[in-house]
């Protein structure tokens, strides 16, 4: 059996693997071109907001960085409104989340740069809420992709199957196929499979792990307020943040990098929470009620796969399939969505799902990778126990620099404002380098 597009020219069906975060808004991003959008789903998604199985990650601590914010509101026009109506917190960068870098607290300010904090399920459900409002996206949920269709030089569709026994077999075919499946994509072997050159790629492997735990927010807490107690490398690979999220809870997550590993245990988890480098978050908690046990999550190595330099006609990836960022920094989210809004600027532009657009979002999302890789990677390669990463005079520069603003940050509230933005995604890391941040940096006073 086999389910083909009605093309209209290069118009005509886009197939998106994978329907979290990424492939929804894959889906909108296309959905005013393409004659028809088909998002294939592993999961039924569940009723309301809850987990479901193809999220793991989503049982723990998520931000969505104010770039992130700003183009998910650009895509989906109130959808910040509905985040926050429903719950979510825009916690303010100074004044709200205290933040404990590696070289002390950083100086306080005003500013309107704020993080979003809500459960994953949440901003989930409602992006899928309106991605289902388009007409011409369909879901195909309870559906694997076990393959692509094409060759060497372009792909034309995929192959499904329905999950579980008995299973019906079928073909979809298409201008164009988004991979938005995540960390556990398959895209790479797919794409061996029908003769298509493998893409470069770069790999860092930190170790990371977490184990986190929702608690009952306390009546007299601040609701707006939140805590990031960052590791110290090379000797204190061990992080935790607390997060307000709907429902009056806190999110309370603990992270290690390689040989720092957190419990799962509630009582070691607590203890270990006490022996950070902060006892802030241990403090918070103190008498607040778990309402369930603490759950860790292995994500495995950041992997950046360089499509805009190796892929066949008709494909791209975007969100984790794209570039898998180590958690510890929050950037993915962001990146998904900026890599979205790439694409649909680009359908937009050409009119089409034609290989000019397919190759311009390829060099976009590139572009929108490049800055938050290079700092998550050079950050991942102090601790002793990375495998792989960039090394070299530019890293050791980079983390110098970073070194050198960080320890400003702490006593001058314009550096400080300064790193915000770059950490926030508004702006490039270049802004470290304009004279008014230099020069206190560089010479202080």
């Amino acid at each position: 059996m086999s389910s083909r597009g009605s093309a209209v020219g290069d118009r005509g069906t886009a197939v998106v693997i994978g329907g979290g975060l990424a492939g929804c808004l894959a889906a909108w991003a296309l959905h005013g071109v393409a004659e028809r959008v088909v998002v294939v789903e592993r999961d039924r998604y569940p009723d309301g907001t809850d987990f479901r199985p193809g999220v793991p990650q989503a049982k723990h601590g998520h931000l969505l960085l104010e770039a992130g914010q700003r183009t998910l509101d650009e895509l989906l026009p109130g959808v910040l409104g509905e985040l926050l109506a429903a719950g979510a917190t825009r916690v303010g960068l100074s004044g709200g989340l205290r933040w404990l870098t590696a070289a002390g607290w950083l100086a306080p300010y005003e500013s309107d740069l704020a993080v979003l904090t809500c459960s994953r399920p949440l901003i989930d459900r409602l992006v899928l809420d309106r991605v289902r409002t388009a007409p011409n996206v369909e879901f195909r949920t309870a559906t694997e992709v076990t393959g692509l269709l094409g060759d060497g030089t372009a792909v034309t569709g995929v192959r499904v199957s329905g999950r579980g026994l008995g299973g019906e077999e079928d073909e979809i075919s298409a201008e164009l196929v988004v991979d938005a499946a995540g960390r556990a994509t398959h895209a790479a072997k797919w794409l061996s499979v029908i003769g298509a050159p493998a893409a470069p790629r770069e790999r860092v492997d930190a170790g990371v792990s977490y184990a986190t735990r929702f608690y009952h927010r306390p009546a007299d807490a601040d609701p707006g307020a939140a805590l990031y107690l960052q590791s110290h490398a090379p000797e204190q690979g061990r992080f935790g943040v607390l997060l307000p999220v709907e429902d009056d809870r806190w999110i309370v997550g603990m992270g290690g990098m390689r040989g720092f590993e957190p419990s799962m245990q509630a009582e070691e988890f607590e203890k270990q929470l006490g022996l950070l480098r902060d006892p802030g978050i241990a403090e918070a908690i103190a008498g607040a009620k778990p309402t369930g046990p603490a759950r860790g999550f292995v994500p495995g190595p950041s992997v950046w796969r360089h499509y805009e330099r190796a892929a066949p006609h008709g494909f791209l990836a975007l969100g984790d399939a794209s570039c898998t960022f180590n958690p510890v920094y929050g950037q993915g989210m962001t990146v998904a969505a900026l890599g979205a809004r790439a694409l649909r600027d680009a359908v937009r532009k050409h009119g089409d799902l034609g290989h000019a657009a397919v190759r311009e979002t390829r060099g976009a999302i590139a572009a929108v990778t490049k800055n938050p890789w290079q700092m998550a990677a050079g950050e991942d390669v102090r601790f002793p126990g990375t495998i792989g990463g960039p090394s070299g005079l530019q890293v050791r520069v980079q983390q110098r620099m970073l070194d050198r603003v960080l320890a400003r940050a702490v006593t001058d509230a314009q550096v400080a404002a300064a790193f915000h933005q770059v950490a926030a995604m508004v702006e490039p890391p270049t802004l470290l380098f304009r004279p008014s941040v230099l020069k206190p940096v560089l010479f202080g006073g």
